[in-house]
Formats: C-alpha cells, sequence, structure tokens
C-alpha cells in the first residue's frame, strides 16, 4: 500500500523530515512504514493501511504547522505523533493555530507559545477567564505560562501591577528554624518565581519594578488583609495551601484582576495531605461561572522527556502501593 503528499513549493523538506531525516526514522520505527522524497512529494508504503494513514495524517499536519511559519522543535514533533499513536485520528483545528498563537517574547528573543494541547486550552482559558486554577505535573508550563500572560498583560497596560506568590511550606522545613532574617528564609521559595520572570524581564527593570510596587514576589502569607485592584495575581504551589489560607488568598481579588492558582496535587508538602486548599476548592468552586479548572498531564510536559517517563513510573508506583494499602 502507498500513498502520497504534495508539498508546498515554499517548505524545505528538511523542515518536514528533521536534520538528518532523524523525524523519518523515527516515524519509520514506530509505525513499520518506509518513507521517501520524490519529485517534490513524500511518499509512504507500508503493509497496513491504519499505520500509513496515521503517518500521512502526523506529515500533513506538520506541513500545515510549518505553513503557518513555525518550526516544530523535537518535543513537539514527539507531542504529535503521540497523538496519532493513541488513536486520535485528528488534531482540533484550533490546536494546530495554537502554534502560532505567541503569548509572550523572551528577553532573548524567544517566542513563547503552546507547545500541546493541554497547554493550548490553558492559555485560551487564561486570556478568557478572571480566575483560573491549573493543575498538572512537574514540566508542563504551569506557572511559566502564566508568568508569562502576567507580564504580556502588564506591557499592554490590562493590568497595573504583578503579584507572585507562593506557601512558604516544601519538603518538611520550617521556616523558623532556618538561618537568617525573614526575607533571606523565604527567598528559596520564591526564586522559581523570580527565574521565571528573569524570562521576560531584564534584572534591573525587575528591580526598578519592585521598588515601585509594581511588581512583588511575596508569601502567600503577606496576601492576608489586602485588596488586591487591577493586578494579575499568580499563586504558585497551591498544593502546599491549607483550607483556610485558600479561602484567605481568594477573597483577597479585587476589581480588574486576574488570578491564576498553579499547584500538582501528587506533591503535597503538608503534613496532612487531606488539608491542602487545592484539592478542597475543586469541589467548591466547580460551578462558578468565570472560574475555571485545567487539567494538564504527562502528555503535556515539555521538559527532558525523560521527565514524562519520570511522572508515570511514579504514578504506577504509588497506584500499586495504594492497593496493597501499603505506605509511601
Amino acid at each position: 500500500m502507498k500513498e502520497f503528499i504534495n508539498i508546498p513549493d515554499d517548505i524545505e523538506i528538511i523542515e518536514l523530515f528533521g536534520t538528518y531525516n532523524n523525524r523519518v526514522k523515527y516515524l519509520k520505527n514506530k509505525f513499520d512504514v518506509e518513507i521517501s522524497y520524490l519529485n517534490n512529494r513524500i511518499v509512504i508504503v507500508g503493509n497496513k493501511k491504519n499505520n500509513i494513514e496515521r503517518v500521512k495524517s502526523i506529515l500533513k499536519e506538520i506541513i500545515d504547522i510549518t505553513s503557518n511559519g513555525h518550526l516544530l522543535d523535537w518535543t513537539e514533533f514527539q507531542y504529535i505523533t503521540s497523538l496519532y499513536e493513541n488513536n486520535k485520528n485528528t488534531i482540533q483545528k484550533n490546536e494546530s493555530k495554537s502554534y502560532k498563537s505567541v503569548v509572550n517574547t523572551t528577553v532573548s528573543g524567544m517566542r513563547v507559545q503552546a507547545k500541546t494541547h493541554g497547554q493550548s486550552l490553558y492559555i485560551n482559558t487564561m486570556k478568557k477567564n478572571d480566575i483560573v486554577f491549573c493543575i498538572g505535573p512537574a514540566g508542563t508550563g504551569k506557572t511559566y505560562l502564566a508568568v508569562a500572560m502576567a507580564v504580556e498583560f502588564l506591557k499592554t497596560g490590562q493590568i497595573q501591577r504583578i503579584i507572585l506568590t507562593r506557601p512558604a511550606v516544601e519538603a518538611g522545613e520550617k521556616l523558623g528554624f532556618l538561618p537568617g532574617t525573614l526575607y533571606e528564609k523565604v527567598d528559596p521559595y520564591l526564586r522559581p518565581l523570580y527565574d521565571s520572570l528573569m524570562d521576560f524581564m531584564p534584572a534591573d527593570r525587575i528591580v526598578e519594578y519592585k521598588e515601585k510596587g509594581i511588581i512583588e514576589v511575596v508569601p502567600l502569607a503577606y496576601m492576608r488583609g489586602r485588596t488586591l485592584n487591577n493586578a494579575y495575581i499568580i499563586l504558585d504551589e497551591a498544593q502546599n495551601t491549607t483550607y483556610y489560607q485558600m479561602k484567605m488568598f481568594l477573597t483577597r481579588i479585587g476589581f480588574n484582576s486576574k488570578t491564576v492558582i498553579t499547584g500538582d496535587i501528587t506533591q503535597i508538602d503538608l503534613e496532612n495531605k487531606k488539608d491542602s486548599g487545592l484539592l478542597a476548592v475543586q469541589k467548591i468552586l466547580k460551578n462558578i461561572n468565570g472560574i475555571s479548572f485545567i487539567e494538564l498531564t504527562e502528555n503535556d510536559v515539555v521538559r527532558n522527556p525523560l521527565v514524562k517517563e519520570i511522572i508515570k513510573a511514579y504514578d504506577n508506583f504509588e497506584k500499586i502501593k495504594v492497593k496493597k494499602n501499603e505506605k509511601i
């Protein structure tokens, strides 16, 4: 069996096949087909019609995305392949469009945009809703995309300040036993937020904005008693909030503010995991208009491919322990 795909004149074959034909080799091994290039056409040959159709769909998808001006990296290519491999015969049209929808641009000039369908949904939800909860494992871009969106809103004048916060309780450490002043104690907990912020603003600009109160990076406890108007507020590591901390935080939100709450419910560091405010809030607020919940999965991990495998391995291990009623 054989299928053909015509290649548009404005697309180079290396953009489809990858460096040293690495994409072609990957597809050959994955779907047991032969792929070649002849007279400005891609030729796909194989014994299984299903596999030929999947490879044809993957390559056509890459052509469509490349035609829109976006060059796929290896992670994006693997993600598209996995969708068809898992019997999802078509990618939603808005998913293809997500690859050319730029959220922001880093200081180094790199465009930041969705790399998976889940991230695309997350970005669109942040644009449309005032309060968004994003729950998912490490490496899915929960915090990074939220910070990118916040900086974009600040640049375009849609909000007047950015407030980044997270609970200062992690890995069983207690702040009172750590050396240094209060700021020195909480700084390690807030460092990941600074790291994301520095991708989108020069360091001197961040210092200037902090001095003027345009940007705040503070522990969650500092939110008590405040009303936050005209702000983009991000609560990170929300799985480590208690029920009352979450309630306190959500009731701080003022007029013309956007709020994004991110967390990973598989990494709760509270002594009693059931006390997590992020677990409770899913049941309490799920039916309120203007509040949206997004769940990202290991399919949305965009770090080293091994991170996805690590997440799967831990999930499987924990499921077995639960079935056997064993402690982890």
